[in-house]
């Protein structure tokens, strides 16, 4: 038998689910493509420069980037998870200094971050504010639902 997350050990009839942050969706999808990106593009430098600087270096500095980027994906809730995330965005535009096309494509995942940190917020205000006003409609009429 599978061993239950804390949550599922916890969970009564009639709890409410915990809402998920739309913002962390978000920013966990743009850094998974990310890693899945600067993992090519380290195989890529690997092939393409692998005379210029040394093998070891090229793919321990890539996988190394790449596999920071899954874990950051796990810190995003906290309060300085989408700082790290920041921090992920200008390592990947720098990495240009070795691939130039390196900046355009890390100028364009740093453009999505930012589209994706400012929308997730917004709709997770939203629905905050939907949540509220669904509870209070909820206090005021009665919980239960009416039968049709």
């Amino acid at each position: 038998m599978a061993k239950l997350t804390k949550a599922q050990r916890e969970w009564r009839p009639g709890m409410p689910k915990k809402r998920r942050s739309t913002k962390v969706m978000f920013a966990s999808t743009v850094l998974l493509l990310e890693a899945f990106v600067v993992f090519f593009a380290t195989l890529a430098v690997f092939g393409l420069r692998r005379g210029e600087l040394p093998p070891a270096l090229i793919l321990g500095i890539g996988i190394a980037l790449s596999v920071v980027m899954i874990l950051a994906c796990a810190v995003l809730s906290k309060p300085w998870g989408v700082g790290l995330g920041w921090i992920l965005q200008i390592v990947l535009i720098l990495t240009g200094i070795v691939e130039p096309m390196m900046f355009l494509v890390g100028a364009l995942f740093g453009l999505a971050w930012w589209y994706g940190i400012r929308t997730g917020i917004r709709i997770d205000s939203e629905a905050a504010k939907r949540e509220r006003e669904q509870a209070e409609w909820n206090a005021s009429h009665g919980d239960t639902p009416e039968a049709s």
